[in-house]
C-alpha cells in the first residue's frame, strides 16, 4: 500500500536548516498494522503527514497504492486523502457545536453522498463504535473515552482504507485507552490498515510491527507476530 524511497523532509527558515526525515525507506503492506516510536522530535509526526498527504517530501519517492505521489499539489493530495483515509487525533479534533452525529458526518459532507446515504453509514459506524445512544450529544457531555469513539468513529465513517493515529490513547486513562486500541485492532482485523505514532509500548503491541525511528532514520524495526 505504501513505499517511500530515500523520503527527506527538510524544514528551512532564513537562519535554521532542520532535517526532520533523513532518506527513509519504508514499506507497509495493505491490511498491516505499524506502530512507529521514538523520542519527541525524531520524526514521528513529520512521517504521519507525510503518508496522510498532509504534507511533501523535499526530496525522495513516495508511492500510495503504486501511485507516485511525491511531486502532487495540495488539490491532488486532498482528492486522495478524502477517499482513502481517515484520521484519529489525539486531542480527539471534535466539533464543540456539532452533536456526536453531526461531527461523524462532517467527513461525508465532502463527498458524493446523498442525505440517505449519509445517515446509514454514520448510524453504522456509530454501532460499530458502540457510542449510538450519544448521537444527540455534544462533545463536551462526552467522557474523554466516549470522544475518542466518536472521532474513531468519524475517521472510519467513509470506510478508508487507511487509518492513521496519532497517539490516539495520550489523553485517555489506561482503561479506555484499552477500549480504544481494542476498537482500533478489531478494525485491522477486518482489513483496514493502520499506522499509529505512539509513545506508549502498551499501545505498540497490539500492532504486527514496531518502527523505531531517531533522528529522522528508521533506526530498528520489531515484528510482533507472524
Amino acid at each position: 500500500m505504501i513505499n517511500t524511497v530515500n523520503l527527506t523532509r527538510i524544514f528551512r527558515t532564513d537562519e535554521v536548516e532542520t532535517t526532520a526525515l533523513n532518506k527513509v525507506d519504508l514499506e507497509i503492506r495493505k491490511g498491516e498494522f505499524v506502530a512507529i516510536m521514538g523520542p519527541s522530535g525524531c520524526g514521528k509526526s513529520t512521517l504521519l503527514n507525510i503518508l496522510g498527504l498532509l504534507d511533501s517530501p523535499t526530496n525522495g519517492e513516495f508511492y500510495f497504492n503504486s501511485e507516485n505521489v511525491s511531486g502532487y499539489n495540495e488539490r491532488q493530495r486532498s482528492r486522495l486523502r478524502k477517499s482513502n483515509i481517515g484520521f484519529v487525533f489525539q486531542s480527539f479534533n471534535l466539533i464543540d457545536q456539532l452533536t456526536v452525529f453531526d461531527n461523524v458526518e462532517l467527513p461525508l459532507t465532502y463527498l458524493n453522498y446523498s442525505n440517505k446515504e449519509r445517515k446509514s453509514l454514520v448510524n453504522e459506524a456509530l454501532k460499530k463504535m458502540q457510542i449510538t445512544h450519544r448521537n444527540k450529544h455534544y462533545p463536551n457531555q462526552l467522557s474523554g473515552g466516549q470522544q475518542q469513539r466518536v472521532a474513531v468513529a468519524r475517521a472510519v465513517v467513509s470506510k478508508p482504507s487507511l487509518i492513521l493515529a496519532d497517539e490516539p490513547t495520550g489523553n485517555l486513562d489506561s482503561t479506555h485507552g484499552d477500549e480504544v486500541m481494542g476498537l482500533l485492532k478489531g478494525l485491522n482485523d477486518k482489513g483496514t490498515t493502520i499506522i499509529m505514532v505512539t509513545h506508549s509500548q502498551r499501545d505498540a503491541e497490539y500492532s504486527d510491527r514496531i518502527i523505531h525511528l531517531f533522528d529522522g532514520q528508521i533506526l530498528s524495526e520489531k515484528i510482533n507476530k507472524g
